[in-house]
Parts: C-alpha cells; sequence; structure tokens
C-alpha cells in the first residue's frame, strides 16, 4: 500500500508542515512508509514540468492520502484545492482513500474546513474514512523544536492510523 501525506499549506515553518511530519514519523514507527508532499516545496499553481513530476511522484502513485489542512478563514487552504483543481484527477484521486487532519490555533480544529474538503473528494469518488481529526490548540502541543509531545494527542494520532491502515 502507498501513502502519501499532504501537508496542506504552502506557508514557511507552518505547525502544519510539523504535524505531517509526526504523522510520517508515527506510521514509520508502525513500519508504513509514507512519502510527505509539502505544498511550502512545489508550485501547484499551474500545470508546469514540475507539477507533472510531482503528481508522478506523489499523487498518481499512492493508494491512501493523508490530508494535513490548517484553518483558512473557515475552511481549508485555496492553494490545496488549487493543486487538486491542476492535478489529473480521475488517475490521481478516484477509488483511493484519504484521511482527514484539521489543524488550527483556535479551538474547532478546522472542523469547518474538513466537512468541506470531503464534500470535494466524495465527489471525486474517494473514500473518506470516519474518523476526521481536529487538532486545536496546535501551537500549544509542539516543543519548540516542532516536535509533538503532547501524549494525549500522540494517542489519537495512534488510533486514528489504526483504523486508517486497516481501511
Amino acid at each position: 500500500m502507498t501513502y502519501t501525506i499532504i501537508s496542506g499549506t504552502n506557508r514557511q515553518g507552518s505547525n502544519t508542515k510539523k504535524m505531517a511530519a509526526a504523522y510520517q514519523n508515527i506510521l514509520q514507527q508502525k513500519g508504513v512508509e509514507a512519502k510527505l508532499l509539502a505544498l511550502d516545496e512545489v508550485d501547484v499553481t499551474s500545470r508546469s514540468s514540475s507539477f507533472t513530476q510531482m503528481q508522478e511522484n506523489f499523487l498518481l502513485p499512492a493508494q491512501k492520502f493523508i490530508i494535513v489542512m490548517p484553518e483558512y478563514n473557515g475552511s481549508f487552504p485555496g492553494i490545496l484545492k488549487l493543486m487538486i483543481d491542476n492535478s489529473d484527477i480521475k488517475n490521481a484521486w478516484w477509488n483511493k482513500k484519504a484521511l482527514l487532519v484539521g489543524v488550527a490555533t483556535g479551538r474547532a480544529g478546522n472542523l469547518r474546513g474538513m466537512e468541506h474538503l470531503t464534500g470535494s473528494l466524495l465527489h471525486m469518488k474517494m473514500m473518506v474514512h470516519h474518523n476526521r481529526l481536529p487538532i486545536s490548540l496546535v501551537d500549544k502541543l509542539l516543543d519548540e523544536s516542532g516536535n509533538l509531545t503532547d501524549t494525549g494527542t500522540i494517542r489519537a494520532i495512534e488510533q486514528q492510523l489504526d483504523e486508517f491502515i486497516s481501511f
């Protein structure tokens, strides 16, 4: 099974990317390899040759996606939507599985954004796992080096990933 984790923002130094890396690390501890696609490291604004290369490396081979996304204005980032819209929808997304993670410095953990993206993914014939994890107060869960240290959050992620692995 091929996994791709998407850090769904192009903001440099984001907590989203730190949480995506935490997901990758926890998966590795479970013996599951996953590629990390960080939208702050690739231009997804047009169907350029670099976009095509990214799609071939990260989207097309993946059978399961873990999408970690921050809350932007009550929804998910436009750069994530733009990346999806520029991709080969049928080959990159149809009949694949997705796990959603919302991160926010506020108290709702991007619940609304996960709901918005769920609707789009279902329209693209994806299977979205029921356990969508809202991670609130993300800035309080990371240490000064950007590592996830909150044991309750780590346990919730481990449970979510265990379910997704068998999904």
